[in-house]
């Protein structure tokens, strides 16, 4: 499917909005006195959220780099790919203003959830979320799973092409609304991605869970592009301090994360070993954590192509530092037996390597230089400079 479909940068962004950065829940000081995780339990909840946390954002830096190649082609198809055959399947670039205002969107809009709970009744808005996040979900599962099955399909299958196409007026005054194309694959993978969701929607089953929040951390880091190291370092310097004044300021973030029963966070159950796939207590971690972290790691990869050095320096060392500020993270939640903005650890290490790393090798003025220009403004660029051929004409 199209990443239009699956969902605008602003949807994406709304969804992380409610994420809690009760990032390891504090499970086990609320129901100590009926459950106390095993340590085999608890590591292997922990070293499963810390896998499925570096997945996303290992494969989505990959396709955010084909992503950007696709949108340098003015959104000509991917031969290899398949997935950016529409205008509007382009990435949204966030920029320096963009980054800015987003803690204060973010925090309006927790501030809202919070206080919507409050008045309304949690079981009618938790339906609503459900029935929202369903189709957000089967959307960005289909788009996930495109590119394998462009592999797992052979030459022979007859993949037949599609195009919806809405449109109004006639003749020269016709103007296209939605001018969509897919294929007999994309149709396939829309179909395993509806099972799943109805999976979710009657059981709320931890798997079907963390198969949407999986599909929309990818899709964020793939989707989601910076324009340049700063405007990544005020996206994160703003949600650090976002994270740790809701965390540790008050209890909104908290209450919104026990209320609010959406696929935005991935959960592995600590009591697996004795209860099996249906066991109930979890640790989770929200995927504000993946995604705005991953986005930066991705933008870090790209700069890495684009020194044409082949190799990966920036991209391994900020990966390897949210490896770190993430076990840190861990370690310090469950020493101290408290919920932890894991921003608070993660955003000085991302941020910190890689310049660390730049500054040895002397790298450190041409990654602050780097920067994307977003399709438009590429666009404003060319007219501009066919006008003096026009006046010449």
């Amino acid at each position: 499917m199209s990443d239009a479909e699956v969902a605008s940068a602003p949807e994406i962004l709304e969804a992380l909005t409610a994420n809690v950065t009760e990032n390891v829940t504090d499970a086990l000081n609320a129901t100590a006195a009926k459950f106390v995780a095993t340590p085999e339990g608890t590591a292997l909840a922990y070293g499963s959220l810390v896998i499925m946390a570096l997945l996303p954002i290992f494969f989505g830096a990959l396709r955010s780099v084909t992503c950007s190649k696709s949108k340098e082609l003015n959104g000509d198809n991917d031969s290899d790919t398949g997935y950016y055959r529409n205008a509007s399947d382009m990435p949204e670039t966030i920029t320096s203003r963009d980054a800015a205002r987003f803690p204060i969107i973010a925090s309006c809009t927790l501030f809202g959830l919070y206080l919507f709970f409050k008045v309304f009744s949690q079981e009618y808005i938790n339906m609503l979320l459900s029935v929202y996040f369903f189709g957000l979900g089967v959307l960005a599962l289909s788009h996930t799973m495109s590119p394998l099955m462009n592999k797992i399909f052979p030459d022979s299958f007859p993949n037949k092409q599609f195009q919806l196409l809405f449109a109004q007026g006639s003749g020269e005054a016709k103007e296209e609304i939605v001018n969509y194309e897919f294929d007999t694959k994309n149709l396939i993978c829309l179909l395993i991605s509806t099972v799943v969701g109805v999976w979710y929607l009657l059981k709320k089953h931890w798997i079907a869970n963390n198969l949407f929040g999986l599909a929309f951390a990818l899709n964020g880091v793939e989707l989601l592009h910076l324009n340049n190291v700063s405007t990544g370092c005020i996206l994160l310097g703003g949600l650090f301090i976002y994270d740790v004044f809701w965390v540790f300021g008050t209890n909104v973030m908290v209450t919104v994360a026990k209320s609010f029963e959406a696929p935005i966070k991935l959960v592995f159950p600590q009591d697996l070993l004795e209860k099996g796939l249906g066991a109930s207590q979890f640790a989770m971690l929200g995927l504000g954590d993946i995604v705005i972290p991953g986005i930066f790691i991705a933008l870090l990869l790209r700069f890495d192509v684009s020194l044409k050095k082949n190799s990966r320096t920036y991209f391994y060392s900020s990966f390897l530092a949210y490896i770190f500020g993430l076990g840190l993270t861990i370690w310090v939640m469950h020493t101290f037996k408290h919920a932890q903005p894991a921003l608070l650890y993660l955003v000085p290490a991302c941020i910190g390597f890689p310049l660390i790393v730049a500054l040895i090798r002397g790298e450190l003025t041409e990654m602050l230089r780097y920067e994307e220009t977003p399709p438009e403004e590429e666009g404003d660029k060319v007219d501009e400079s066919s006008e003096p051929d026009k006046k010449d004409q």
